[in-house]
């Protein structure tokens, strides 16, 4: 089941990436804990296994996702990391993720109710890198799939993660029955294909084509980010147009899920964080339909979280201000719950800029 390292709707091509990063291009690094649930040892069931995660990153978010739809609230147990990193101050050095509860939020000036501290090894350590050090990795990343019966991570790849919880549902003690549970990747050859095709755009040009625009330092690499970004969603737009509820038709699949987190921020974190500034999702009426419809999903709205989002995002900015907008036409998230604000179709972003 665990994809081939060369998938790009699982990581990026790693051809010259050091090269490619002195160059001032964004490279997302690869994922080492690799295993898979039902592997020897990694059985299927219930209570065994625990989510760490950080509710501003989005292939965190995806996962959450996927737990929440596929009713494993109840038996696959979830950590929350405070959404900023630690900073220089910090005795263990910058950019790690920390299992704070206490940590006051900028944004709030109160601790965040989501976060927790760390209960999935039973050692309560404060910071996820441990968790790998643990394991001889010096690998720092969420989310990590954990097995706590036999004290080991399982896998810190996102997309086989989320992948796993589908196929083990069931198994894994899902409350939801089988005939009413979505099916995220649904055993129908040609309709996986079509999920698997969706994947690699999605990946590579809206989910991680976000990052490549926003944290890339060379101008060049930044305006073919852009561009694919929103040539991107132009395809989205121009597909969901034909009255489809949802990606590939009717039912909702892995390739809305792995959309969604991108096109949750966009509006509010990413149009400005990540200098994608040239049109907001309201302004794509199926897409943002599609938006408002997807969110509306049982489990979808507890899942994310745009405070956490705000300020992991913003709060890691030069100054580490958060924006209090947007206003308009309605704040974010209530505006996810009316379709209607959707404003009339508009002509392709790509068509209308201009350096």
């Amino acid at each position: 089941m665990s994809k081939s390292t060369t998938d790009r709707s699982v990581q990026e091509d790693q051809t010259n990436a050091t090269d490619r990063r002195a160059r001032g291009e964004f490279v997302r690094g690869v994922s080492g804990f690799r295993h898979v649930i039902g592997d020897p040892g990694l059985p299927a069931e219930p209570g065994r296994y625990h989510l760490f995660v950080a509710l501003n990153c989005p292939w965190c978010h995806r996962v959450v996702l996927a737990r929440n739809v596929l009713g494993l609230q109840n038996s696959i147990t979830m950590d929350v990391a405070f959404p900023n990193r630690t900073d220089e101050a910090d005795p263990e050095g910058p950019n790690l993720w920390e299992f704070a509860p206490e940590r006051i939020a900028t944004l709030t000036g109160a601790p965040l109710p989501e976060c927790t501290a760390e209960t999935g090894t039973g050692k309560g350590l404060r910071l996820a890198r441990d968790i790998c050090r643990a394991e001889g990795s010096d690998e720092q990343s969420v989310p990590i799939l954990y097995d706590k019966q036999a004290s080991r991570i399982v896998n810190n790849e996102s997309a086989e993660i989320l992948r796993m919880l589908d196929r083990h549902a069931t198994a894994l003690g899902s409350t939801v029955a089988d005939e009413t549970r979505v099916a995220l990747y649904p055993d129908d050859p040609d309709l996986r294909d079509e999920i698997d095709a969706l994947n690699s755009l999605i990946y590579v040009s809206i989910n991680n084509g976000a990052y490549k625009a926003g944290f890339s330092s060379d101008q060049a690499v930044y305006a073919a980010a852009f561009d694919a970004y929103f040539r991107t969603l132009d395809q989205l737009e121009a597909r969901l147009s034909d009255g489809r509820r949802f990606l590939t038709g009717a039912a909702f699949t892995e390739a809305d899920l792995r959309l969604f987190p991108t096109l949750y921020r966009h509006d509010p974190v990413y149009y400005l964080r990540m200098k994608l500034n040239g049109a907001r999702i309201i302004d794509y009426p199926h897409l943002w339909a599609w938006l408002c419809r997807v969110y509306a999903l049982d489990g979808i709205a507890e899942a994310g979280s745009l405070i956490h989002c705000r300020q992991g995002y913003f709060g890691r900015s030069w100054n580490g201000v958060v924006p209090a907008g947007p206003l308009k036409p309605m704040p974010y998230p209530e505006a996810y719950e009316h379709p209607e604000l959707a404003r009339p179709p508009r002509p392709p972003a790509t068509q209308q800029r201009a350096f």
